[in-house]
């Protein structure tokens, strides 16, 4: 992708400090960024052990991190290294992008973020620790969860009575009429079978159906409400709509429909509820008043996402999960915070006594950082193990009858009709079970990060693997700024907010971050779902109680934008009082509504920060669930921003229109239009209005 600039001219002197301030291979970035966008998580996989929303490609902040490095030698995007000696901070660390990529090329590293769990992740998947001493704590933790919480687990095969474990079960939700009670499901289709077969529930009885013959017959469970799909709307009998009960807790509000499993003899199945169902939930029911949690400790703020669990009537995170859900997490806490293993404060090398020797205290930070990943590991497992997933096996084109719609696929709260209970412990490799996460999320990225891989494009949108020789994605935990001034891979993390960093003046070589979207809450308010059982796990692992108002994001895309400017304002400026004269500050950004570029403009001016330069790159995946027919970007602009009175010489002309129907485009014209309102000296007030002016128009 080549984008040319014809609203905005930009001259610098002959004197370049970076080669990032005249050049920066877009169209390079754009086919690397094209490949990740897909699946970022197999690019990546270090950096994915746990949930976040909204990361950026890794090769395009690898590629930027690139164009900071000094010595030619080293600038190749296939080389490994070129920052030993640098420092660079990303203030808004999120998934933790720059600082992986940072770490890999030899720089020194400070990551900050107001919430917890960046912080825990980045602890976590940084640390050089043996693979297989992860494992070894896997095996010791799952061996203890299934020897708890397997038996409210168990069934059989409905064709020669084989005792099995459950894989999962289906649970239609609950609808009201004039006429009563029925159960509305996304689908009667459970799979689609070659040669134009189906299997699927029976509306009346509940029976499970191959084609028209009866495979498993329902018992037990009283009488059979009808069961409708989620496409009618409105009772066939009394005509009224039918609507969700709102007076019960939410976990209640569904019923258990059919059941899938797998034997040695007959391999997958799916089954009816049967009499011995009932039994094993009526058992996990019975237990679930006399687990452990407060129910205070669960309640749900107020908050953009989470009201849409409010306006249901849903007061509390608990009743998200079905009973034996809520076993399993509950085993794990309890194994978590064994004593005298818990994890608790970090960092224990500042702390330990003098008495103790370096071979305990590194036997013992071994095993916290181990139980630090178990608890990441189960945290987020719940977006997989909750009441709010749903079922995709009944698509025509589904191969796989155990995937699952995870929680957040759209990025918010949504209910389905079909919600899924899965096995979290089942024995083999399956769809959001602990098992196979381990497997993805730790096994696939301890093993990149000892031997990273990139592609390389090739033609025909084709590509081939590079491992960088050399090159590794761990580091060493530092606890204090001074640290971080010798030695190479270093990193230090402060949780907190970014308007008040605990680092010197002018001691920072880059800043490079990716500032959280205008309007976007997922950072605060839906990261609530798992901070309030990570809080559980690891009570000691963090700083759990912080202001949501420290986090740079406006709450609704109407609001004025003072809050996210006053804020970004803050970060911006503590930004330039850490970064040295001759550094850059560097993002990504991108956004349709004109406040928050207004917002971005005021506090690059506040801070005295001026543009250098922009390009733009590709960034989304434009088939991404929380994003396909809403329109959406798909590209961000980097934004090449040095301190104010630099010596790099630049002009940047006035803009007087901007192209709306086209991503990449879009994104320049606003990269230029922020280069000459920083520029050109213009009040706070003008500035408003020109971004108003020029982007109000889109259709």
């Amino acid at each position: 992708m080549k984008v040319v600039g014809y609203f905005a001219t930009l001259s610098l002197c002959p004197l370049t400090m970076y080669p990032i301030d005249t050049n920066f291979d877009e169209n390079f970035a754009d086919k690397l960024a094209h490949l990740e966008s897909y699946n970022k998580h197999i690019y990546r996989p270090n950096t994915y052990l746990h949930k976040w929303w909204a990361r950026r490609c890794g090769s395009t902040f690898r590629l930027i991190l690139k164009s900071l490095v000094e010595d030619k030698t080293k600038q190749n995007y296939y080389e490994a290294g070129g920052l030993r000696g640098k420092i660079v901070l990303d203030p808004m660390m999120g998934g933790g992008t720059t600082v992986h990529e940072a770490i890999r090329l030899g720089a020194n590293v400070i990551g900050a973020d107001i919430d917890p769990i960046p912080i825990l992740q980045a602890r976590a998947s940084l640390a050089d620790m043996r693979l297989a001493d992860l494992a070894q704590a896997f095996d010791q933790f799952q061996r203890s969860l299934r020897a708890q919480v397997t038996e409210y687990f168990r069934t059989s095969c409905p064709f020669c009575a084989e005792p099995v474990e459950l894989w999962m079960m289906l649970y239609g939700l609950r609808q009201q009429c004039a006429c009563g009670e029925s159960l509305a499901v996304d689908s009667l289709t459970l799979r689609h079978l070659p040669a134009g077969h189906v299997v699927q529930l029976d509306p009346d009885t509940h029976d499970i159906r191959y084609d028209d013959d009866i495979i498993s017959r329902a018992a037990g469970g009283g009488e059979k409400r009808p069961l409708h799909e989620r496409k009618i709307t409105t009772c066939p009998t009394c005509h009224q709509e039918y609507r969700e009960d709102h007076s019960i807790p939410y976990w209640q509000r569904y019923v258990p429909l059919s059941l899938a499993g797998r034997c040695s003899q007959h391999n997958l199945f799916f089954a009816a509820m049967r009499q011995e169902d009932w039994a094993a939930l009526d058992k996990a029911n019975a237990r679930r008043t006399k687990l452990g949690f407060n129910p205070a400790h669960f309640t749900i703020e107020p908050g953009t996402k989470s009201q849409t669990l409010l306006d249901r009537s849903i007061h509390n995170y608990l009743d998200l999960f079905s009973s034996r859900q809520l076993l399993y997490v509950d085993a794990a806490s309890r194994w978590l915070n064994r004593e005298p293993t818990s994890v608790s404060c970090y960092p224990l090398a500042d702390n330990a006594p003098q008495h103790v020797s370096h071979d305990r205290q590194h036997t013992a930070y071994t095993s916290r950082l181990a139980l630090l990943n178990l608890a990441l590991l189960i945290s987020t497992s719940l977006e997989f193990n909750t009441l709010l997933c749903g079922y995709k096996g009944y698509g025509t084109k589904t191969k796989r009858p155990g995937s699952i719609r995870h929680a957040f696929t759209y990025h918010a709260y949504t209910f389905p009709y079909t919600a899924v209970e899965n096995n979290p412990l089942y024995h083999r490799r399956a769809s959001g079970n602990l098992q196979n996460l381990f497997a993805s999320r730790i096994v696939r990225g301890r093993t990149w990060a000892k031997q990273p891989v990139e592609r390389q494009p090739t033609k025909n949108t084709g590509y081939k693997k590079v491992e960088i020789a050399g090159e590794v994605d761990v580091g060493q935990e530092v606890f204090s700024f001074a640290a971080l001034k010798e030695g190479s891979r270093r990193f230090l993390l402060q949780q907190g907010s970014s308007t008040s960093l605990q680092l010197p003046d002018h001691s920072v070589d880059f800043v490079v971050t990716d500032p959280p979207y205008f309007d976007n809450v997922q950072y605060s308010d839906l990261a609530a779902f798992f901070r309030v059982w990570l809080r559980q796990f690891l009570p000691e692992g963090a700083h759990w109680a912080y202001a949501l108002d420290g986090a740079a994001v406006e709450a609704t895309s109407n609001g004025h934008g003072a809050d996210y400017t006053a804020v970004l304002s803050g970060i911006f400026k503590e930004c330039k009082r850490v970064l040295k004269g001759n550094g850059r500050f560097i993002f990504t950004f991108h956004h349709w509504n004109p406040k928050g570029w207004t917002a971005l403009t005021l506090a690059l001016k506040r801070a005295g920060f001026t543009l250098v330069n922009r390009y733009v790159v590709h960034a989304e995946n434009l088939a991404s669930r929380h994003i396909v027919g809403q329109n959406a970007l798909v590209h961000d602009v980097i934004l090449v921003c040095a301190p104010a009175g630099d010596k790099i010489n630049k002009t940047w002309e006035a803009v007087t229109a901007v192209t709306l129907n086209d991503s990449a485009q879009f994104c320049y014209d606003c990269g230029s239009i922020l280069g000459w309102l920083l520029h050109s000296g213009t009040s706070e007030a003008a500035i408003k209005a020109a971004w108003h002016a020029l982007l109000t128009h889109k259709k």
